[in-house]
């Protein structure tokens, strides 16, 4: 596909897209979101891709939607615009909305956020499965001083991810979060200084490409985005019947095998 907002590349099997924008700081449009949707759709298909690693060109990772865009915006788009075909039929319908497709992706997803992370921005970091940060990054919801609500599902999954009263500070506030607090609350797993960050995040990549068994990060995964939805016994449940499949694939034989031997593994996902 030629993209418009994005890069697209994939390299020692790892897909990284980049938020093409610099001269906006990658202002978020519709475009954008058809272009990160099937880039997404592409790396998940891509028997060659194992880790996805998601980051803006620039300064900026996402500085929140075009205002350009948002200045005419119809208040009935946003109902159309919910309309959006499922990402994978076979998962939970709460990961197929607009943004919330993230989970339905059977890789893991690394945010690389290397600039100002705000508004709509901050909502496709939160789906990301991780997020690696430059140190003097900042982060806004942002929606509250512009008149708007917690939008596209972040008053679900922010507070999974920093906690009940963190969410609603960082809503109803809308101000700036410095880089070392957003570590502190969780809302960012690492922080590096920006000469390392993508050094740093594509070495984290390379080992979960290298060393881990795709089969079973795919299943960790989803275990994980379906547990808010389940009693204990029903993840028990869950976990006891994926472990019957694993004990019989190849992948857990490759892993046995390489630890005896002393050797890197050679999983193949099956």
């Amino acid at each position: 596909m030629d993209y418009q907002h994005i890069l697209y590349e994939v390299n020692d099997r790892i897909a990284t897209i980049t938020l093409n924008r610099p001269d906006r700081m990658n202002a978020w449009t519709a475009i954008m979101e058809r272009d990160v949707r099937h880039a997404m759709e592409a790396a998940a298909g891509d028997d060659h891709v194992r880790v996805i690693v998601l980051t803006g060109a620039g300064r900026a990772f996402c500085a929140g939607a075009d205002m350009e865009g948002l200045k005419g915006l119809d208040p009935d788009e946003v109902r159309r615009a919910e309309r959006t075909p499922p990402f994978d039929m076979d998962r939970r319908p709460d990961w197929q909305t607009r943004y919330a497709y993230y989970p339905s992706i059977p890789k893991p997803v690394i945010g690389m956020l290397n600039g100002a992370t705000a508004g709509i921005g901050l909502v496709h970091a939160l789906y990301c499965d991780l997020r690696f940060a430059a140190d003097n990054t900042v982060f806004t919801t942002a929606f509250a001083r512009r008149g708007l609500i917690a939008e596209h599902g972040i008053s679900w999954m922010l507070p999974r991810i920093v906690g009940h009263a963190n969410a609603l500070d960082l809503l109803m506030s809308a101000r700036r979060v410095s880089s070392d607090e957003a570590l502190r609350i969780g809302l960012v797993n690492r922080l590096y200084p920006p000469d390392q960050l993508r050094e740093q995040t594509y070495a984290y990549a390379r080992d979960l490409a290298d060393l881990v068994s795709p089969s079973a990060i795919s299943v960790i995964k989803r275990q994980l985005y379906d547990v808010p939805f389940q009693t204990l016994a029903e993840a028990t449940i869950d976990a006891n019947r994926e472990m019957q499949i694993a004990l019989r694939g190849s992948d857990f034989r490759e892993g046995v095998a390489s630890f005896m031997e002393k050797r890197p593994p050679r999983f193949t996902g099956r």
